[in-house]
């Protein structure tokens, strides 16, 4: 392997104020992607959200309306062609993107053993959380680097996965590893070739978060249902999970979303390449996972 040299020194800052930029939010109607959408008009952007669920856009758009521009456009992120329409429809009527967030996702329907996985599980998990984010960067980034503006590309990964394997949740945890590495490889490839994008990863974190992925099995396509019963799982909602902690004796902190949205779009302004609560405790256990990996050895396990 051989290390790109310099890319920290030229990350810089690319985008400090957000007033009358342009911003696409996928998966922003509702949870996180709300959150984000709410601190962006706050700061003046234009934001189109990109949703696949119309009556929940259509509420989003009319309560966020009195904070600024924001229009809806329905899109599955899933499928190529409904990502090209929106950027087309992005370019063609609000002229520029200046900020992208690949933020919807979803989980294969709840933890289990990886062997008690279906082919279903992991093409509904991986066409969401790692084909929606590359539908994302194929349809708009070459546009973004066309029209020579500075942007910013940001890809929602999670610490489950995107910092260490959760076991229970392979599926997830795996496609988040994908997002994390992908961004990393766009991050560097977009500074190698001179152009004024650039891109994050933001890790939603600060606490238990009560999001749409909780209930994710509602968007599920049909043909990408289950063929069989799964297999019985402890802590397949919000609520059992947080009693779940409870009853282990640990002390439970739900994350405000509007707040962790602020968290993310600031993490932006600033510059940041990843974004996230408790990055030191993070790289402890990355740290761990080293010298383990450097002993030939299994590296320990994230615990959620």
């Amino acid at each position: 392997m051989v290390e790109a040299d310099g890319a920290s020194e030229k990350w810089g800052h690319t985008l400090d104020d957000l007033n009358g930029k342009v911003a696409v939010v996928t998966g922003g109607a509702a949870g996180i992607g709300r959150g984000i959408t709410e601190a962006l008009l706050e700061d003046g952007a234009r934001v189109v959200i990109a949703d696949v669920e119309a009556p929940v856009l259509e509420v989003a758009v009319k309560e966020l309306s009195d904070l600024g521009s924001v229009r809806g456009v329905v899109t599955d992120v899933s499928s190529p062609a409904s990502v090209e329409a929106l950027a087309d429809d992005v370019f063609g009527n609000e002229g520029a993107c200046h900020l992208l967030f690949n933020n919807a996702g979803v989980t294969s329907g709840g933890g289990g053993r990886p062997w008690e996985q279906e082919p279903n599980d992991w093409t509904w998990c991986f066409s969401v959380n790692v084909f929606g984010v590359a539908n994302g960067m194929l349809s708009f980034v070459p546009r973004m680097i066309a029209s020579g503006q500075p942007g910013v590309v940001i890809n929602t990964s999670s610490m489950d996965g995107g910092i260490a394997p959760v076991p229970y949740a392979s599926v997830y945890a795996s496609s988040k590893a994908a997002i994390s590495c992908l961004t990393e490889a766009l991050a560097h490839q977009l500074i190698a070739a001179g152009t004024e994008l650039r891109a994050a990863v933001f890790y939603p974190s600060g606490g238990l978060l009560d999001t749409g992925l909780w209930t994710a099995q509602r968007n599920r396509p049909e043909a990408l249902q289950r063929t069989r019963p799964r297999p019985p799982a402890p802590g397949t909602t919000f609520e059992e999970f947080k009693a779940q902690l409870e009853a282990a004796g640990r002390t439970v902190e739900v994350m405000d979303l509007n707040r962790l949205g602020r968290f993310c779009v600031d993490g932006v302004k600033r510059g940041d390449f990843i974004i996230g609560y408790g990055l030191e405790e993070a790289a402890e256990m990355l740290h761990r996972r080293a010298d383990a990996i450097g002993a030939g050895q299994l590296p320990p396990a994230a615990l959620t």
